[in-house]
């Protein structure tokens, strides 16, 4: 973007408020002259939530094209043009939102970091960076990029109706209410996103239906986006502990190891516990290699306990795994821990769908 802003980083959350702004503001503009709205949504999901939204905005405008992975819906909204984006290309990783007409512009173009920031859910803290502003030369800009990298896939009608407006906007001066409107929209975001900042830190250790909702089952989320590691966990106690030991000791070792495993989560993490002597780790933004090291320290920490509570030598196995989907494959992991217990291994890997856990090496 021409205007050498620094870029901003932008939770999933502010990323919402901002393209909604930008929405509201290109309705209010659309009977000024021919309005031209872009947008990249990632995933279908992203743009169903908003479809009656693009529907609004297809009917005031010139011309209105949205793109995302996989193909545009087969009910996109009458009049809106549907581009499909491929995986592997550039535009796949943007939230981007450009409104353009003779007398205004506003621009969202954000790039996903693949990574989170504590938040209420792991759909809400996703982070991204990039820039936006209310500017109309920015907007053209946009405009002109996107129509470059898009043609191909645009039929010639959407083609020549954007060729029309950047023509037309490039004829009129932009207008001197432009950096002080877009100061003020500044200024509520940035109250907005105080008003949001977490009081209090969220719980770590939730049950099933607790991490179906923070990871998004019950919400808008998509798969294919953030990459999220997963680990399962079996700690096995000594036979006969609750008779050598009594239960008020084997309590307390289990709280010891409820401990030990917590201790290595960031804020960011989440863990389940499955049964009494099985949990399940939510990590965020961790490749494989991460997540093993999880698991090395997962194993140390749980060793160290026999030094506390003599002869608790604990067993513990692990399936270690990288997964885009959602909802995230809560019974794959267990299967595999399962396997990984079967075949004594201290940790297995999370296999692909129809296919059997392979060892992963142990750390």
């Amino acid at each position: 973007m021409p205007s050498g802003r620094t870029p901003e980083q932008f939770t999933k959350r502010s990323l919402v408020a901002v393209s909604h702004a930008i929405e509201r503001a290109a309705l209010a503009e659309a009977e000024d002259g021919p309005l031209v709205v872009l947008a990249l949504f990632q995933r279908l999901p992203y743009f169903t939530r908003e479809r009656e939204v693009y529907r609004r905005i297809a009917g005031h405008a010139a011309v209105t094209v949205v793109a995302m992975v996989g193909g545009p819906p087969p009910d996109l909204p009458e009049g809106a043009y549907g581009v499909t984006l491929d995986e592997a290309e550039a535009l796949a990783r943007e939230w981007t939102v450009v409104a353009l007409s003779p007398r205004f512009g506003a621009t969202l173009v954000a790039h996903d970091r693949a990574e989170v920031a504590p938040a209420p859910t792991l759909e809400a803290g996703r982070l991204f960076e990039g820039r936006w502003g209310f500017r109309r030369d920015e907007a053209l800009h946009e405009v002109i990029r996107l129509r470059e990298q898009l043609a191909e896939r645009l039929p010639a009608a959407a083609r020549t109706a954007l060729d029309e407006a950047i023509a037309r906007v490039r004829d009129i001066p932009a207008g001197p209410g432009e950096p002080r409107a877009e100061a003020a929209l500044r200024m509520l975001a940035r109250r907005g996103d105080r008003n949001h900042q977490p009081i209090e830190p969220p719980e770590t250790m939730l049950d099933e239906p607790g991490l179906a909702r923070w990871s998004g089952a019950d919400g808008v989320t998509a798969s294919g986006t953030l990459p999220v590691a997963l680990v399962g966990l079996r700690v096995e106690a000594p036979p006969g502990s609750p008779e050598r030991f009594g239960r008020r000791g084997v309590a307390r070792e289990g709280h010891a190891v409820l401990t030990a495993i917590t201790a290595v989560l960031r804020p960011v993490d989440r863990a389940v516990r499955v049964t009494e002597n099985e949990f399940q780790l939510v990590l965020p933004g961790l490749d494989e290699p991460a997540a093993l090291e999880v698991v090395r320290r997962l194993h140390d920490a749980i060793g160290a306990l026999a030094r506390s509570y003599p002869f608790m030598a604990y067993i513990v196995h692990a399936a270690v795994g990288v997964t885009t989907r959602r909802p995230l494959p809560t019974a794959d992991l267990r299967a595999a821990v399962d396997w990984a217990v079967r075949k004594g291994l201290p940790v297995a890997g999370l296999p692909p769908e129809n296919a059997d856990a392979v060892a992963a090496p142990a750390h």
